[in-house]
């Protein structure tokens, strides 16, 4: 799953013809291939929108049955621009279609999988070393970068750069464990599978920038439940659902090289960026997105994971350790000890926040009770257990996940108190 290497097309501009515009119709059943896209081959496999080189065997008619799985539930079941148009088109109503190719090689120095683009046709085209061509946290996550590049927008987009790896990423365990590709899955054959949830760097490092491309330290390829989150909408949040995601490729300003959550702010409407990011970080403190597997992952791992995020300061104060102050939309993940059933807490922080008691208890079931100017108070039922989360919420701001500036890398100083309980 190494970075994708996108090579950016032009887009080609309408001519000023007097000529009757050309009548939409169906894409073909079977797309034709282009072996002039990549380096091509005399050994090959097909599918109908898909050409595996390098490999005429079960192997690649596994990767096909995959392929054509993600392109069934992306393309044909969410509305995802088929990746067989070229990004040269300035029309979709009639192709050309043309089929991506895949070529399975021997080596692929640092990498297991690539996601190049050809200039001229105006088509993704895909590299995956032999060893991961039937697994589709490779194969399905290139192809995500392939579909994500013939949506055009976030191309050539610096702003948007880390976040083709937290799409793809997302892409793929979609793919494998959402039931909004369980009838694609079920059709041709593929069974679910496991979640990619990384909780160790997703909950360990939640104060990170929400997506961040440090080298060696970033979360950009573990931040994908944010997606999920917003995909699966469990607040019922007015503007998310299903389709966030691609809106938010469909209704990115042109070449305005904003973030991601620029765009999200518009497909929201009247809920907040804010909102948002503070609900979803208060979930990820039981891992509560609607994804039972993700859930269960939490549940076996939650011993071993790092909320070492506050200090003690005494008569029940805490402050925030200084190296784990939440960045931009970043988070802290506090678990209390009850030691009453009536718990309350008190916060003041340096800047604009998102703070949430979440109440857990196992079957499961969670509530939340928000942090309403700086307080919040709960009486826990018998079982319940609670964690404080407190998010970094400013007014967005435009930053590059790869470079990133001073702004989105200062934390947010905060102290609370807390009675009732201490913590964990």
């Amino acid at each position: 799953m190494g970075r994708s290497q996108v090579l950016v097309a032009a887009l080609a501009l309408l001519g000023g013809s007097s000529a009757a515009p050309l009548e939409a119709r169906a894409p073909p059943a079977t797309f034709p291939a282009n072996p002039a896209i990549g380096y091509g081959g005399s050994v090959y496999r097909d599918s109908a929108h898909f050409r595996v080189y390098g490999r005429n065997d079960q192997r690649a008619d596994t990767a096909l049955r995959m392929l054509e799985t993600a392109y069934d539930c992306y393309v044909n079941a969410l509305g995802y621009r088929s990746t067989g148009l070229s990004f040269n088109d300035a029309t979709d109503g009639d192709g050309p279609w043309t089929k991506i190719n895949v070529y399975s090689v021997a080596t692929l120095p640092g990498a297991a999988g690539v996601m190049h683009s050809d200039a001229g046709t105006g088509m993704a085209w895909l590299e995956v070393q032999q060893d991961y061509l039937t697994t589709p946290g490779v194969v399905v996550h290139e192809f995500g970068h392939g579909v994500h590049y013939h949506q055009k927008t976030w191309v050539n987009q610096g702003r948007t750069g880390a976040w083709w790896e937290t799409f793809a990423n997302w892409f793929a365990d979609t793919y494998a464990t959402s039931n909004l590709c369980a009838t694609s899955r079920n059709n041709n054959g593929i069974a679910a599978g496991a979640t990619m949830i990384d909780l160790r760097k997703t909950i360990g490092d939640s104060f990170q920038v929400i997506v961040d491309g440090t080298a060696g330290s970033g979360n950009y390829y573990q931040a994908w439940p944010f997606f999920t989150y917003l995909t699966n909408n469990p607040d019922n949040l007015s503007g998310l659902g299903r389709d966030t995601l691609r809106l938010m490729m469909t209704r990115y300003a042109a070449n305005s090289n904003e973030t991601p959550l620029h765009t999200l702010q518009r497909v929201a409407g009247s809920t907040s960026v804010a909102r948002i990011v503070g609900r979803y970080w208060a979930r990820m403190a039981y891992v509560d997105l609607a994804y039972p597997s993700a859930h269960q992952a939490w549940l076996s791992q939650r011993g071993s994971l790092n909320y070492a995020n506050v200090d003690a300061t005494g008569n029940g104060s805490y402050r925030v350790k200084a190296a784990r102050r939440p960045q931009y939309m970043g988070a802290n993940i506090v678990p209390l000890r009850a030691t009453s059933s009536s718990i309350r807490v008190t916060i003041q922080a340096s800047g604009a926040y998102t703070a949430t008691l979440a109440i857990y208890r196992a079957g499961p079931s969670t509530r939340y009770v928000d942090v309403v100017n700086g307080a919040a108070s709960a009486t826990l039922a018998s079982g319940e257990q609670a964690t404080l989360v407190v998010a970094n919420t400013p007014s967005l701001i435009l930053f590059d996940p790869f470079s990133l500036s001073t702004q989105a890398r200062t934390g947010l100083d905060y102290s609370f108190i807390l009675t009732g309980a201490t913590v964990a």
